[in-house]
């Protein structure tokens, strides 16, 4: 078998602290040794790679990805039913292939309409078009009259977009096992208000609706993710056995000391707050009292993001992309912004990309890391994102994108120079 052999690398395998002068052999769709030096000698057909010294690195995780989403404004308006569904498709497929180009080989889907996510997946695995790996997202489960109901009672909307509106544990029962029937593998709970919003303290679930959505969604091997900022909710949704808290402004040292013990993870977007307070339309008269809270959830997260690190949590990587504040393409941005904003080093928000990431959507084992017997996603950048993870926003130095052991951006030699 024809084997693609990578010299001289300097490795960023996102477990360990880096090191240079790596041999990398892939064969088929898997890494087949990483070893210091010289690696094997080279076949006939083998294409040899000098990488002389450039960063060799797990392909990355988004993991709060909206993929029918464009440009979405501040405006409020059920969301999916924007434009028809074949259009929305369309664009979902282009923001797929924009992750994969931009080095996210993997995104793991937080909610959108018309099983659009699990069409994708299944369009990418029979080679219909080029994308990343994807865990499907589910529609919005919220309930009447809570924060993601946006129909006005007279419209008798047929379609509610992305919104899947239900009431009481049997109905959540039920569209459970409906989006898991259509492919869903991550079901999205809108369990309070966002962030940038008035903490009105009211539970958009009762806790016998949190428990059916979760017992009915494990007892079939996928995963549940809550919109949740407020605290007494986060709370409840880790009793309960949520996965994954989206945002949690509001959470706390108690908040933090229950994830480390649930093993919840956390997708903190704190990117999101920062550019809304940037946003000119967001900062107008009239808006003192949304501007204060979201200053105060901004600073709140600031210091919580580090406190969860240090303790252990989990943190994967994953915004709002797909609004107006945060377009597709830009999710690399997410990565400086924690280093250089937040305080967190370097390596560990790319193992908040790579390994985390790969656990979240269930496939530690075999993505994540660059080690042997692992599927070979990996990038080639042309400079050390370990010490300017800037780097990583500048597509020009993504030398080369490899899924599954395809190089579906090639801007590498042929062979080793004599």
């Amino acid at each position: 078998m024809k084997r693609i052999i990578l010299t001289e690398a300097y490795l960023v395998d996102g477990e360990h602290p880096a090191r240079a002068d790596t041999t990398v052999v892939v064969e088929g769709d898997r890494i087949a040794t990483v070893t210091d030096k010289h690696g094997p000698s080279p076949g006939s057909d083998d294409r040899v790679i000098n990488l002389a010294g450039r960063t060799l690195m797990p392909g990355m995780h988004s993991c709060h990805f909206h993929a029918s989403y464009d440009r979405y404004s501040l405006e409020i308006f059920p969301l999916g039913i924007d434009k028809p569904p074949g259009y929305l498709i369309l664009r979902a497929a282009n923001a797929v292939r924009s992750a994969l180009m931009s080095g996210f080989t993997s995104i793991v889907g937080a909610g959108g309409g018309d099983d659009i996510d699990a069409q994708l997946k299944l369009a990418i695995e029979d080679g219909l078009i080029i994308g990343p790996r994807i865990t499907a997202g589910s529609r919005d489960f919220g309930t009447r009259s809570g924060y993601i109901d946006l129909e006005n009672w007279w419209w008798h909307l047929g379609n509610v977009g992305a919104s899947r509106l239900l009431n009481g544990p049997e109905e959540f029962r039920a569209a459970a096992r409906d989006e898991i029937k259509r492919g869903a593998e991550m079901i999205k709970l809108y369990v309070t208000g966002g962030h940038g919003n008035l903490n009105t303290g009211t539970s958009e679930f009762s806790r016998d609706e949190l428990e059916a959505v979760v017992r009915t969604v494990h007892e079939r091997g996928k995963k549940v993710r809550a919109h949740c900022a407020w605290k007494r909710q986060i709370m409840e949704c880790i009793e309960v056995g949520v996965d994954v808290i989206d945002h949690g402004d509001e959470m706390d040292t108690e908040c933090i000391a229950a994830m480390v013990r649930a093993g919840t993870v956390l997708v903190p977007s704190v990117l999101f707050l920062e550019k809304l307070l940037e946003f000119e339309e967001f900062r107008v008269p009239g808006n003192e009292e949304l501007i204060a809270v979201t200053e105060r959830e901004r600073g709140n997260m600031l210091k919580r993001v580090p406190e969860a690190h240090a303790a252990g949590v989990k943190i994967v990587l994953g915004d709002d992309y797909g609004t107006l504040l945060l377009p597709h393409g830009t999710y690399a941005e997410e990565l400086e912004f924690y280093v250089k904003s937040v305080g967190i080093p370097a390596l560990d928000v790319i193992k908040w990309a790579t390994v985390n990431g790969a656990e979240l959507a269930g496939m530690k084992d075999d993505l994540g890391t660059v080690e042997a017997g692992k599927l070979a996603d990996l990038l080639v950048v042309d400079g050390d994102p370990s010490i300017d993870i800037g780097i990583l926003q500048d597509t020009s130095k993504l030398l080369a994108i490899m899924k599954g052991g395809e190089l579906v951006k090639d801007e590498l030699p042929a062979r080793a120079k004599d």
